[in-house]
């Protein structure tokens, strides 16, 4: 098992999109022998130290809008998003990737374990299993009277992102733009209000990362946990609609939260652009701003690995211990390794769920 400072738990990855849309037949072997496709499986998961993460559930929309993995080469762009969709569109992707990450944790023997609690993420870890946490990236599989909420916590479901930038019932999320603040349109719905009370209820994971700027702004006045940002970089330095504010960054760490080094190149680059020759300085360059504005204690890792390109000076999971070596040459000691690898994770999940949340699951459900 590598040193602890070595291990990474990371906030974001859409590893189950991929292996549903290209290996829904097999997609345990896929997983467990490395295809040498897309960012993740279990090998290169190993040579890179990753420890385990947020594992999204992102349904793809029907309609034409935006591929997830470019942008166009220019100076500025403002891509459309799809509309809205509905609960019955959004089920059966859902359901799948769900059925996925079971059948993952069967087939892994106890490499890879579907975690509930901060207490079996830390045992995954002991153990040198993956810790996958189950996230929805966009809420369209959870109705407004939240029935399907209870259903989801039961099967897993520990953080939610109310939007993928797309609307739905609950918010409204920030189109891909550049350059562009994040503040584009309305907040949240009074359904939106009503999911940010049932997951505060419910101890799940609110996570901000798609939602716009009134988004966030109604999340922080409304929520009683800390907020998460699980793949967001710094606005100030590439001023993309999906990037942080200072202002919101602040927000950030006094809520006790945290918010996660996006590895995609075009919410890296100063110029907002998809171009994979890009270096490992200016991932230090965001890591060091949000640093400066949050402090130690609120500063992750969310890749978003298997949804986005990625430097090509990192490549794939097996190609984080370059970031972390950059980042020791450039002055990151132990601590602030760890802090910054897992412990803020592990800390801000702990804070928003407790150590043991099947009571508050019994609970929520009377």
């Amino acid at each position: 098992m590598k040193p602890m400072p070595d291990l990474i738990f990371d906030g974001h990855n859409d590893m189950l999109l991929r292996l549903l849309q290209k290996h829904v037949q097999d997609p345990a072997a896929a997983f467990l022998g490395g295809r040498d496709e897309g960012h993740l499986d279990l090998p290169r998961m190993r040579q890179g130290g990753f420890a385990g993460g947020l594992f999204a559930i992102f349904v793809p929309s029907p309609t034409p809008g935006r591929s997830r993995n470019t942008t166009p080469q220019c100076s500025a762009y403002d891509e459309p998003l799809p509309p809205i969709m509905s609960q019955a569109d959004a089920l059966p992707s859902v359901l799948s990737m769900i059925a996925i990450m079971q059948r993952l944790e069967q087939a892994a023997g106890g490499a890879l374990r579907i975690c509930r609690s901060t207490s079996d993420i830390r045992a995954a870890m002991a153990d040198n299993a993956i810790a996958a946490v189950l996230h929805f990236e966009g809420a369209e599989a959870i109705d407004i009277d939240l029935h399907a909420l209870d259903v989801f916590q039961a099967a897993g479901l520990r953080s939610i992102g109310p939007v993928w930038s797309r609307p739905t019932a609950f918010g409204h999320g920030v189109p891909f733009r550049y350059p562009a603040s994040p503040d584009t349109g309305p907040g949240l719905t009074q359904h939106g209000r009503r999911l940010v009370q049932g997951c505060n209820s419910r101890r799940i994971a609110i996570d901000l990362s798609h939602l716009n700027a009134r988004g966030f702004w109604d999340v922080a006045q409304l929520s009683n946990a800390p907020l998460i940002a699980s793949h967001s970089n710094a606005h100030a330095i590439c001023p993309h609609s999906r990037n942080l504010t200072d202002d919101q960054m602040r927000a950030i760490r006094d809520s006790g939260g945290l918010a996660g080094l996006n590895l995609a190149v075009c919410f890296l680059r100063p110029d907002g652009r998809d171009i994979a020759h890009t270096g490992v300085d200016i991932m230090l360059a965001h890591l060091d701003h949000m640093l400066d504005i949050m402090g130690a204690d609120h500063v992750a890792i969310g890749s978003d690995f298997d949804g986005a390109l990625i430097p090509d000076a990192i490549g794939d999971v097996a190609g984080l211990p370059v970031l972390q070596q950059a980042m020791r040459s450039h002055g990151y000691d132990d601590a602030l390794m760890g802090r910054i690898c897992h412990d803020n994770w592990l800390r801000v999940l702990d804070q928003t769920w407790g150590d043991d949340i099947s009571q508050d699951i019994s609970d929520s459900c009377h």
